[in-house]
C-alpha cells in the first residue's frame, strides 16, 4: 500500500527534531500532513500483515457480512482509509512543492520523473516482493500514484483551481462508466483496463500483468488534493473551518447516496436480520476501482481529521512522523519483511514452499488451502512486531533525509 508513499518527499512537514514538535502553527500546517501520513501506513501494514498471516485470508472475504466476524471486517474496513488518503496528500504535496519551487516547469518535470520511477519501482522491487516471483506484475497503489503525478503534470501550469474542477468531475463522474468493460473497446482494451477498469483487477498481457488500480479514479484524488493544496498556505483557523465543511459534506453525501441506494457504487446493500450486518453491508463500498461512495466514505473523515491532527504533540505524534516521513521507505522494507516472516515461518513449519509465492496468482489460496494461517490477535501481535523492528530503520532515514539535501532522497 502506499505514498504518497510516494511524495512525502516533496514538501512536506519541515524536518524538526522531536523537541520542537511544539514550534509555531505554521510548522503545525504541514506536520499534520506527515502525521496523518504515519498514521495510515502503520494501518497499511496490518492490512499487509493479515494478507500473509490471517488464517482467514484466502478463504473468505472480510467484507462479506454472512461469512465475516465484526472484528475481521474491522480490521479489513478500517485500512479503506490508507490508499485514498495516500493519494490526497501526494497532490496537497505536490502543490506545496510546486509553490516552493515557484517554477511551473520545474514541477511538471519533477511529478514527470516522479511518477516514472514510480512506475518502475511498481514494476520490479514491489511487484517481485508482493509474490517472490518475476513472472507476474502488479500494478498497485504505488503505480496508481506513479500514473497520477503524471496525469497531474500538466496542472502545474492550469493551477489548483482546473486540477479541483477536473478531480471533482473524475470522482463524481467515472461510475457512470461502470457498465462499460474491456470487451466492449475493443482494440482498446488494455489501455481501458489501465485507465479505468471498473471489474476489479485485470489480467493483461497473457497473465503477466495483474491490474488493481486503474489509473483514472485515483487521478481524481490527487487533482482533488492539488486543487486543496493553497489551503495550506491560509490562516490555520480558516484553514480548519474549510477542510471540517468539506469533511461533513463528504460524509453526508455519502450517507444520503448510499442510504438511498443512489448513483455511484455498483455493489449495493440490503437489509439484514442483525443490525451489524446491515450496517457491514452499508459500509463495503467498492475500492477497485474506487466508487464514488467508497471516496466520500473514506476522505471525508480524513478531511475531519486533518485540522485535529495540527494539535497533536508528545510521544504519539513522534511515533507517527518517524513512519510518515518516510513513507516509501518504509513501503519497500515493510513489504519485504512481512512476506520474508510468512516464507520463514511457514517452510520452517514443514509447509511446501510454493504456497507462499505468487500472492495475486494462488499463493494466498494456495496457503489457506495448505492450512496456513493464525488467528487474528497473532496477526495483531505480528503487526506490532513488524513495526517495532522497522521504527529504528525509518528513524534513522529520517535523519539522513532530515541532514542532507542530495537529489536522489526525493526519489526514495
Amino acid at each position: 500500500m502506499a505514498t504518497i508513499l510516494a511524495t512525502q518527499d516533496g514538501p512536506v512537514a519541515p524536518r524538526v527534531p522531536d523537541a520542537a514538535l511544539s514550534a509555531s502553527a505554521a510548522h503545525a500546517r504541514l506536520l499534520s500532513i506527515d502525521l496523518l501520513r504515519g498514521l495510515v501506513i502503520m494501518l497499511m501494514a496490518l492490512d499487509h500483515v493479515r494478507d500473509y498471516f490471517f488464517v482467514g485470508s484466502g478463504n473468505f472475504d472480510p467484507l462479506d457480512v454472512d461469512k465475516t466476524t465484526a472484528l475481521v471486517f474491522a480490521t479489513r474496513w478500517i485500512t479503506h482509509f490508507c490508499a485514498p488518503t495516500f493519494v490526497l496528500l501526494a497532490g496537497i504535496s505536490a502543490w506545496l512543492n510546486g509553490a516552493r519551487m515557484a517554477d511551473s516547469r520545474a514541477l511538471a518535470k519533477f511529478l514527470l520523473t516522479r511518477g516514472l520511477w514510480l512506475i518502475l519501482l511498481e514494476s520490479t522491487v514491489v511487484s517481485f516482493g508482493w509474490n517472490f516471483t518475476t513472472h507476474l506484475i502488479v500494478f498497485q497503489v504505488i503505480w496508481a500514484i506513479g500514473a497520477s503525478m503524471i496525469l497531474l503534470a500538466p496542472f502545474a501550469w492550469a493551477g489548483p483551481r482546473a486540477a479541483l474542477v477536473a478531480g471533482a468531475v473524475i470522482i463524481a463522474g467515472h461510475n457512470a462508466l461502470d457498465a462499460v468493460t474491456a470487451a466492449d473497446v475493443g482494440a482498446w482494451a488494455v489501455p481501458f483496463d489501465l485507465a479505468l477498469n471498473g471489474e476489479g483487477f485485470a489480467m493483461l498481457r497473457q497473465g503477466h500483468l495483474l491490474v488493481g488500480y486503474p489509473a483514472l479514479p485515483w487521478a481524481g484524488i490527487i487533482l482533488l488534493g492539488y486543487g486543496l493544496g493553497p489551503l495550506f498556505r491560509r490562516d490555520p483557523a480558516a484553514r480548519a473551518r474549510t477542510l471540517r465543511a468539506l469533511g461533513v459534506v463528504f460524509v453526508a453525501g455519502f450517507l444520503a447516496l448510499r442510504l438511498l441506494h443512489a448513483y455511484g457504487d455498483a455493489n449495493g446493500w440490503t437489509g439484514h436480520a442483525r443490525a451489524l450486518q446491515t450496517l457491514g453491508d452499508l459500509l463495503d463500498t467498492t475500492k477497485y476501482p474506487p466508487s464514488l461512495h467508497y471516496t466520500l466514505m473514506t476522505l471525508g473523515p480524513v478531511l475531519l481529521l486533518l485540522p485535529t491532527l495540527e494539535h497533536l504533540r508528545g510521544p504519539v505524534a513522534r511515533v507517527l512522523l518517524t513512519y510518515g516521513r518516510v513513507p516509501l521507505f518504509f513501503y519497500v522494507l515493510h513489504l519485504f519483511l512481512v512476506h520474508g516472516l510468512q516464507y520463514a515461518a511457514g517452510t520452517t513449519l514443514g509447509y511446501p514452499a510454493h504456497v507462499f509465492t505468487d500472492l495475486f496468482s494462488t499463493g494466498e489460496g494456495a496457503a489457506a488451502k495448505a492450512g496456513w494461517g493464525v488467528p487474528l490477535w497473532a496477526t495483531y501481535l505480528v503487526w506490532a512486531a513488524v513495526l517495532a523492528v522497522l521504527y529504528p530503520a525509518c528513524a534513522w532515514f529520517g535523519r539522513v533525509k532530515a541532514r542532507r539535501r542530495d537529489w536522489w532522497l526525493s526519489y526514495l
